[in-house]
């Protein structure tokens, strides 16, 4: 007497398309339902798509709150992010859940501090004015004080928040002969790298400051107009960590003014921006990106494979190889992420 055979454990995946074969391989083993739109979904067409679904795989931009995970219903078990930063994320309603939340680390700090390093040297030296330049045809004679910018090598780094990334920066910065300073409000020991100052001194010495912090309460918008007034006029900010952790209206006050030499910025408080008239990009001292700090075709392969890794873990029933720091590596329903850090 045969039984009735068992339902395949099913997966939702919030993109067609990704990246590496991370979900080709999930789908050999579990029932993978993607997203086939090629507009991201709206909250809505998420909160159909997941009923039922046991696992979860979505990007840092999707809002993965109650109502979402509501939607999928009791048997969820897992969140994967294809993302380090998990600010989109309702970790606390996850786990009171018991929903296991997981995120990619160390696979994307040095593509991203790759990128922190290329807004340093473009926003410090002016080179995109150099290029405009060249597209308007306006290039003319040799002169000694064209396009003139400041120096990279040699100058004080300061860099605000001290994980993966920003100690990527950090190694980065010491083959330029960098002089590097750190802040981390819980972490106030020094390293081979860097030197643990308090956070306005790192403001007021720095040449350029770089920001590697998260989206938190406790992060909106500390580098407001109070912050940027104690930096140095000559000094660059550079941000590839998170939009709202950076003032936008107080940094192009500050540009527009001189107080201030010149920022740099991957990541926006509203993204994607899409109108060409936005004041960010006709900032002439200001350089801006649309949040590229992990692309490239091996980091982001990378980063589904762990994601989906991590669906696959849970689903057979084992620990969760990198769940966001605090919360449980199995699910089970707990009052609370067990301690409020991030990295």
């Amino acid at each position: 007497m045969s039984g009735t055979p068992s339902r395949r454990l099913r997966a939702v995946v919030s993109r067609s398309g990704l990246p590496g074969d991370g979900v080709e391989r999930l789908s050999a083993r579990f029932d993978v339902t993607a997203w086939k739109g090629t507009a991201p979904p709206t909250p809505t067409e998420l909160a159909g798509l997941v009923r039922g679904c046991e696992g979860l795989l979505v990007l840092g931009s999707d809002r993965v709150d109650a109502a979402l995970l509501d939607a999928a219903g009791p048997g969820l078990r897992v969140v994967a992010l294809a993302s380090m930063g998990y600010d989109g994320l309702d970790v606390a309603a996850a786990v009171e859940r018991g929903v296991v939340v997981t995120h990619t680390p160390d696979v994307l700090a040095d593509t991203t501090a790759d990128v922190a390093m290329a807004l340093i040297l473009m926003a410090r030296r002016r080179l995109p004015a150099g290029m405009d330049a060249l597209r308007r045809g306006t290039w003319g004679a040799f002169r000694m004080d064209a396009f003139l910018g400041l120096d990279v090598h040699g100058a004080t780094l300061g860099l605000i928040g001290y994980g993966q990334i920003a100690r990527a920066v950090a190694r980065r910065a010491a083959g330029f002969g960098m002089r590097v300073r750190h802040h981390h409000p819980r972490r106030k020991e020094d390293d081979e790298l860097s030197r643990w100052v308090p956070f306005d001194e790192l403001l007021r010495t720095s040449d350029i400051v770089s920001v590697h912090t998260p989206l938190t309460e406790e992060t909106k918008g500390m580098i407001g107009a109070a912050e940027l007034a104690l930096m140095k006029p000559t000094a660059t900010l550079v941000n590839t960590g998170r939009g709202g952790v950076v003032d936008e209206d107080a940094l192009l006050v500050s540009l527009r003014r001189g107080e201030l030499h010149s920022a740099g910025l991957d990541v926006m408080t509203d993204e994607p921006r899409t109108d060409p008239s936005d004041p960010l990009f006709a900032e002439p001292h200001l350089v801006v990106l649309p949040h590229v700090g992990s692309a490239t075709e091996a980091t982001r392969a990378a980063m589904v494979d762990l994601a989906a890794r991590n669906v696959a873990a849970i689903l057979d029933g084992h620990a969760a190889p990198t769940p966001i720091p605090g919360t449980p590596a199995l699910p089970g329903r707990h009052p609370r992420p067990m301690d409020g850090t991030r990295p």
